[in-house]
């Protein structure tokens, strides 16, 4: 079957790598694709917000599938496009895209679930906000309520900091996304990332890992889109898994299905797991990056396959298999990352990169100028590498970043610290 992959970064790289290798496949297109996602499927210039672009596309070269990759093609209601055309899709409607388009809608469905999550209020003004975090103490998490690219959340340390970060929702800092603002209480434990497809009624677990959101060594700096991952996250035991799943994923998906908006598609639960057990950070409707690139790598099964069980709602006859090998990935962004980053500058040695052992580069935002690859944009490359353990993963990881001569890029150099760490202790 042809396949339109929609998006173009880290996380469609690392899709489109899996999906190449499905027998089922018989072309992959990607919309709009990057320089890496252009080695296993043919790239393509469409404007995914013209909806009637996308159905023309679809019609004139034969897709039997589409794959959206992105929230804000999702949020925007693309599947619900696709579905009234009759298109078969891996994508959530617009109405259950809820869960990542409006974090207050995901707290209120927690509140009437009885789903565990932190103490929270909701405000469509400054002073009001304000006068609620008077109230509360400190730290405290403040976000924009709508899509921010990862970046509307800040973890306040103090009342001033937390004051700052509501006058700068409220004042345009992240446009229509802080129109409404969502203070929540903060979480103290480890963070997560967890993952389940979800076909409106079932809801089956895929394999775990843990981000590394801050931008420097040691957890530090602001809040990133991501800076590495590894999987399988340790602190995701058997029992918290199940957990995740009794307490978080499944009454959520029984929520949606009785509202009459079932989520169909991956829903992502970022986690904190407290002294309490599993809490429910937040939810995005879309595979995560650069969780996605680890996940991949681990993945045994036909991903193509697992998504059509998703859109067929068969899951419950369908299961997936994984390698017991780690993943770790490493991602490289451009200087200047995550303020506006430096672009243009050119990346070298990504062949004898790749030709380290067990390693894969998953291209994020580059561009192709002749034989040149060009940083094109915050986060660039996904240096993502299997091993028998975290440690052995991250070793293969750095050892490649060695070979890639990018003055124009930086990585933090201690992903997977707490997963190596867990393996020093129990090898003592």
């Amino acid at each position: 079957m042809n396949v339109l992959l929609i998006g173009g970064g880290g996380r469609e790289h690392a899709l489109a790598w899996a999906l190449s290798a499905s027998p089922l496949l018989t072309k992959l297109y990607a919309a709009p694709g990057n320089a890496g996602i252009a080695e296993v499927a043919e790239c393509v210039t469409l404007d995914v917000a013209d909806h009637a672009a996308v159905l023309r596309f679809i019609e004139d070269h034969d897709i039997w599938f589409v794959v959206v990759g992105p929230e804000a093609p999702l949020v925007a209601g693309l599947g619900d496009t696709l579905r009234q055309a009759g298109i078969k899709h891996f994508a959530p409607s617009k109405a259950a895209a809820q869960l990542e388009g409006s974090k207050g809608f995901t707290k209120d469905l927690c509140r009437e679930a009885g789903i565990p999550t932190g103490a929270y209020g909701r405000f469509s003004d400054a002073a009001s906000a304000k006068a609620y975090l008077a109230t509360q103490p400190v730290p405290i998490v403040v976000k924009a309520d709508g899509l921010a690219a990862g970046k509307g959340v800040v973890v306040a340390t103090t009342r001033e900091e937390a004051e700052a970060a509501i006058d700068a929702c409220f004042e345009g800092a992240f446009g229509a996304a802080g129109a409404e603002v969502v203070i929540e209480e903060f979480l103290d434990g480890e963070e997560a990332s967890f993952f389940a497809l979800c076909d409106g009624t079932t809801a089956l677990a895929l394999a775990t890992a843990q981000d590394h959101k801050r931008v420097g060594d040691g957890d530090t700096g602001p809040n990133t889109g991501g800076m590495g991952a590894y999987s399988p996250a340790p602190i995701m035991t058997p029992d918290m898994v199940a957990r995740t799943m009794d307490e978080i994923v499944r009454p959520t998906v029984a929520a949606m299905a009785a509202r009459g908006t079932p989520f169909k598609g991956v829903l992502f639960a970022g986690l904190m797991i407290t002294a309490d057990g599993p809490q429910l950070i937040e939810y995005n409707v879309r595979f995560g990056d650069p969780e996605t690139q680890v996940l991949m790598l681990r993945l045994k099964s036909d991903l193509l396959a697992g998504m059509l069980a998703t859109a067929d709602g068969v899951l419950d006859a369908f299961d997936l298999r994984w390698r017991d090998d780690a993943a770790l990935t490493v991602v490289l962004a451009a200087n200047g990352y995550p303020g506006p980053p430096q672009k243009g500058t050119e990346i070298k040695g990504l062949d004898a990169a790749r030709a380290v052992e067990g390693v894969e580069i998953f291209h994020a935002g580059t561009k192709r100028d002749g034989e040149r690859i060009l940083a094109d944009g915050g986060r660039v490359l996904n240096v993502t590498a299997l091993g028998a353990t975290v440690a052995e993963a991250q070793a293969r990881a750095y050892e490649a970043i060695a070979k890639i001569d990018w003055p124009g890029g930086f990585c933090r150099r201690d992903i997977g610290w707490r997963a190596v760490a867990r393996e020093k202790e129990s090898e003592t």
